[in-house]
């Protein structure tokens, strides 16, 4: 087994299956954007919602128990939290 599909593997018990992934990410992230607040974002306040929308498709299609995936959320939030000017 090559590096490479033995990272596949392993990602996979925590992360889920990948298309199951895309599928769950995306119709977040379609959510998100079509809401009139949506253009009211900043680009770090959209990437920011995209990557936590990228980790709960993980938590909800793979292990939920899995810290790194809530360590990240709040590591996203906390980026943006730390551009807002108030």
């Amino acid at each position: 087994m090559d590096a490479t599909t033995e990272i596949l593997a392993a990602r996979g018990q925590t992360h889920g299956d990948f298309s199951d992934n895309a599928r769950i990410m995306q119709n977040l992230k379609r959510e998100m954007e079509a809401e009139h607040g949506w253009s009211k974002l900043s680009d770090v306040q959209r990437e920011a919602l995209h990557m936590i929308q990228h980790k709960v498709g993980r938590i909800i299609s793979g292990n939920p128990n899995f810290r790194d995936h809530w360590d990240d959320i709040a590591g996203y939030a906390r980026l943006v939290a730390e551009r807002c000017p108030t």
